[in-house]
């Protein structure tokens, strides 16, 4: 007891030298704070992301070998390249994966009703297949004027198509469609819509091609809202384009008429992984059961660089300056305990000239810088969780800045597709938005970092105290003294 009161003594009596040493052990802390913070909220964030992005699987068309196989089949001429197409077969197949719990499909076609007028119908329909020959005599394409899409109801969830009345499609041959239709049609919840659509023989020629008629009968069973824009930038616009045209219903009922090697019907799937790192394994079986090696099998890195690009860059400026600040912050620490224990040798030396035992003394050293580091980590952690927002905020605005100044990489995705030109989603940029803000919390596990680096920077003043004391013998001491 009679060392800590006499450590309370010499830090009273030491003002000067302890405060400037409490300051440097308060910088310290406040930056460990910060950093700390921001480090582990930003791991904790980076962790939840890649899980979430590690288990969605994507397959995307490789630029390079698209290239390379357009080259050779360019015979000298010029370079065309198709977008690659993955038969319906095949998805269906890579969906019975043991690697997955889960593969979300989504479907489309397009439909006409002889009932319904479409929006902009003035504007024309869209004619999906080319002039047929069909016995001997020219039949003139089909023009579309509406589209059925199945499982797509993505917009609902970011907030451009809200229920009006009704409900969402739960059973076969259930949709709902936009009001902009119904009011133009008087549709009404529970009314039945009769719509014909169009599948053709696959392989076939405009000679002798083949071409199936199918019937869907649909039940309204929901009006919504939609504030989507009515056609896509740089699209064609007619009344086939025209987005309240779609009438949304369930997957199972777009591809109920489906007949194998016909096309008419486009199916896309999204697969998700029972865990991220069954990736490689999954890839293995969808190459082994057919998929075209032009295609690679990954996550969506665009999106998850884009979103947690600045997170990683922020744990990392917040883990460097960490660092930086530990260690000249330690070398400081070294050097004034050093220079404290010096002029303090004759203190020293009475003390142990009076009979007491060196770790007593050592004790006694240690007792004064830990009751500062004390002080200087209750204060200190006050302080750094007032600044690590405001850090945290500046810190991330100028690594957004920064990721969005630099270069896109184009990425290129492939979807699996069955139907109608066999078209392919070529993006050159994420619709992934960054993460605009962070909410800073000092949990847990940071507090107790924080409290092991404030023993740490105790624990260093005191070996530099104990090395020193042990150096010489109280008689030497008290000689070098006179």
């Amino acid at each position: 007891m009679y060392i800590v009161e006499n450590a309370f003594r010499n830090i009273l009596r030491n003002r000067g030298r302890n405060i400037l040493i409490g300051a440097i052990i308060f910088v310290i802390i406040i930056a460990s704070v910060v950093a700390l913070m921001i480090s582990n909220t930003a791991s904790g964030i980076i962790d939840d992301y890649k899980s979430r992005f590690g288990a969605e699987v994507i397959l995307s068309a490789n630029m390079d070998r698209l290239r390379e196989e357009a080259m050779k089949n360019s015979n000298g001429g010029r370079m065309r390249i198709a977008p690659p197409v993955i038969p319906a077969e095949q998805y269906v197949e890579f969906g019975n994966s043991e690697y997955l719990y889960d593969a979300v499909y989504t479907a489309s076609t397009a439909i006409n009703f002889e009932d319904l007028t479409a929006i902009d119908a003035e504007r024309g329909g869209q004619a999906l297949q080319g002039t047929m020959y069909t016995g001997g005599e020219v039949s003139e394409p089909t023009s579309f004027y509406f589209s059925l899409q199945g499982n797509k109801f993505e917009d609902f969830e970011t907030g451009y198509r809200d229920l009006a009345e009704g409900r969402m499609p739960e059973s076969l041959n259930e949709c709902i469609i936009s009001s902009d239709l119904a009011e133009q049609n008087s549709i009404s919840v529970g009314d039945i819509l009769s719509g014909t659509s169009e599948i053709t023989k696959k392989g076939s020629t405009f000679a002798d091609a083949e071409t199936m008629e199918t019937q869907y009968e649909l039940t309204v069973v929901g009006i919504y809202y939609d504030v989507t824009g009515e056609y896509a930038e740089g699209g064609r616009q007619n009344a086939y384009t025209n987005r309240r045209n779609e009438l949304l219903t369930g997957y199972d009922t777009v591809v109920a008429p489906f007949v194998p090697d016909y096309s008419g019907i486009t199916i896309s799937a999204t697969y998700y992984l029972q865990a991220p790192e069954f990736l490689d394994a999954f890839a293995e079986e969808v190459y082994a059961k057919g998929l075209d090696p032009i295609f690679d099998v990954k996550t969506d890195e665009a999106s998850y660089n884009k979103i947690i690009g600045p997170v990683e860059g922020l744990k990392s400026i917040s883990v460097t300056f960490m660092i930086i600040v530990l260690i000249f912050g330690g070398v400081i620490i070294a050097l004034l305990s050093s220079i404290a224990i010096r002029e303090r040798k004759y203190e020293i030396g009475v003390l142990r000239a009076m009979g007491m035992k060196k770790h007593k003394v050592a004790f006694g050293l240690w007792a004064e810088i830990l009751i500062i580091t004390c002080l200087c980590l209750v204060i200190g952690i006050a302080v750094g969780t007032l600044a690590a927002q405001p850090v945290t905020n500046l810190l991330l605005d100028y690594q957004i800045e920064a990721a969005e100044a630099a270069p896109s990489q184009p990425s290129y995705s492939g979807g699996m597709m069955m139907g109608m030109g066999g078209n392919n989603a070529f993006s050159a940029d994420s619709d992934a938005q960054p993460l605009a803000n962070i909410n800073i919390t000092l949990g847990i596990n940071t507090m107790l970092q924080i409290i092991g680096i404030a023993l740490l920077l105790a624990s260093l003043a005191g070996l530099v105290s104990i090395s020193k004391i042990t150096k010489y013998e109280p008689i030497k001491i008290l000689m070098e003294r006179n």
